[in-house]
């Protein structure tokens, strides 16, 4: 039987913390997914490894980089002035569980079913509840939600770091701040070394937050977003795109004289193939558009002032093809029949490249211009599932580079973001993952370990895609990711 302690952690100096702190939400705040996050990280440990020790790492790092990442300890609160804050009041703690699974899954069956959430089954047992994947009643405003929690669960030959997080506290970029950041302090705590610099600036998003306007001028908001009514049952699938491939379909896509990336290049076949798959079953107006979208980290296009690279914080906007401008002209949308074959691969990346820069650190102070007029911004958040059928959107992680964090005790194979809600059209893509000596005992070609795409896709069809000459060409089919928690199917 698991066995489990529950730890209830305070930031590190608490004892000297005033009675109240109060961390506004930025204005980009609200618009984005008013849900609970959790991103488990996948760690393989010796069998003579000192656990307990791993655990005393664990708890003595998140105590630090809790003092430091101070808005993540407490609960979201509204104010009397208006709007919401992050509150933490000195006693505030943050769970930190632990649990022992002798026997069952071991980190050897996780990495061969490639970390898919599917094999490990029931996530409320690795999980600190109610955080964990959705939009559910306990993330909502109205309901004081905790923003943070974190389970270690110990399996035979590895641990298993889950971390959660409400999504109005961090975007992926900020949590893999936040994440290196731990990493950091507990390589610090286990090998006696210096501690890393935490630059206080990566609190300051008042650089995301507009002034109020008065009363009388406020306008009243659209209704929050609803489930769209047409979308169909998804399953999450995973693929590997191996380094030669994704050069390959880069030299493809390329115009001549004209530079792409490799993420323009991969963007455009997804999209392309996912359009043609699933054409037969929508069957829309060949004519017509669909909708494209793609989160854009905004760390790096922010110039006056720059950002430090570890804000915290919802610092991302999003590329969308129905409204991206060019300057001030609207960037023409290519219909169905352009996108499936009209238009040559080169163009639909290019055109994809085109999406990407138009967005702008001027752009998104427009937007915030205009969200700062709302009166009762809540009920901005965007849904995932609210969106028409056939629409891609995209979220890339490859410059979370976990695998790349030294715990001390170890760094991560990988890591994924465990679903057991599953919409569709949503591509999750994740950096390549470090080899281990039991995963490379079985693998000739680790040099070509590539990104892998989580693609949530309607189950219906998600044989076909799989099964998908042309998409097989590039892509390597690694098994279902995720399904809906009341699914059996693995």
């Amino acid at each position: 039987m698991p066995t489990e302690k529950t730890y209830h952690l305070h930031p590190l100096g608490w004892e000297n913390d005033p009675e109240e702190e109060r961390f506004k939400l930025s204005t980009l705040d609200y618009l984005t997914v008013c849900s609970y996050n959790n991103y488990a990280l996948f760690f393989r440990l010796d069998d003579d490894t000192d656990k307990a020790n791993i655990v005393d790492v664990l708890k003595a790092g998140l105590e630090r980089t809790l003092s430091q990442t101070r808005h993540l300890c407490g609960t979201i609160e509204k104010d009397a002035t208006g709007g919401y804050s992050f509150v933490k009041k000195k006693e505030s703690t943050v769970q930190f569980v632990v649990q022992w699974l002798n026997s069952g899954l071991s980190i050897d069956d996780i990495e061969k079913s490639h970390f898919s959430t599917a094999r490990m089954g029931d996530l409320e047992s690795w999980s600190v509840l109610p955080m964990t994947y959705g939009e559910k009643p306990e993330a909502s405003l109205d309901n004081s939600p905790i923003v943070a929690a974190y389970k270690a669960n110990f399996v035979p030959g590895g641990l298993v770091f889950n971390m959660h997080h409400h999504h109005y506290s961090n975007d992926v970029m900020g949590w893999a701040g936040l994440a290196h950041q731990l990493a950091e302090n507990c390589y610090a705590i286990a090998n006696n070394t210096p501690f890393p610099a935490w630059d206080p600036k990566n609190l300051d998003v008042s650089r995301l937050t507009k002034p109020e306007p008065p009363e009388e001028a406020k306008v009243d908001g659209p209704p929050a977003p609803q489930p769209h009514p047409d979308l169909l049952p998804g399953i999450c699938l995973l693929f590997h795109l191996p380094k030669s491939k994704a050069a390959e379909l880069k030299t493809l896509a390329t115009p001549d004289g004209t530079w792409i990336s490799t993420y323009d290049a991969f963007s455009a076949f997804t999209l392309r193939t996912l359009t043609r798959l699933r054409i037969p079953l929508y069957t829309p107006d060949p004519s017509s558009p669909l909708l494209w979208i793609e989160a854009v980290d905004m760390r790096r296009r922010l110039h006056t002032p720059k950002p430090p690279p570890r804000l915290q914080g919802n610092v991302m906007s999003v590329a969308m093809n129905n409204t991206a401008m060019e300057n001030t002209t609207p960037i023409p949308q290519p219909n169905i029949s352009e996108i499936l074959s009209t238009w040559p691969l080169s163009k639909l990346a290019s055109y994809i490249r085109t999406l990407t820069n138009s967005v702008t650190q001027e752009g998104l102070d427009q937007i915030l211009n205009t969200v700062a007029m709302v009166r009762d911004k809540s009920t901005l958040n965007a849904r995932v599932d609210s969106q028409p059928p056939m629409t891609v959107l995209q979220t890339d992680h490859r410059d979370t580079n976990i695998p790349a964090a030294d715990f001390g005790f170890g760094s991560p194979i990988t890591y994924r973001h465990l679903l057991d809600v599953v919409g569709t059209g949503l591509i999750i893509i994740y950096p390549p993952r470090r080899k281990t000596p039991a995963a490379s005992d079985d693998d000739d070609d680790d040099d070509d370990e590539g990104y892998e795409f989580a693609i949530s896709f309607e189950e219906d069809i998600a044989q076909t895609l799989i099964e998908d000459p042309e998409w097989n060409r590039f892509f390597e089919y690694r098994g279902v990711d995720a399904v809906n928690a009341a699914s059996t199917r693995i």
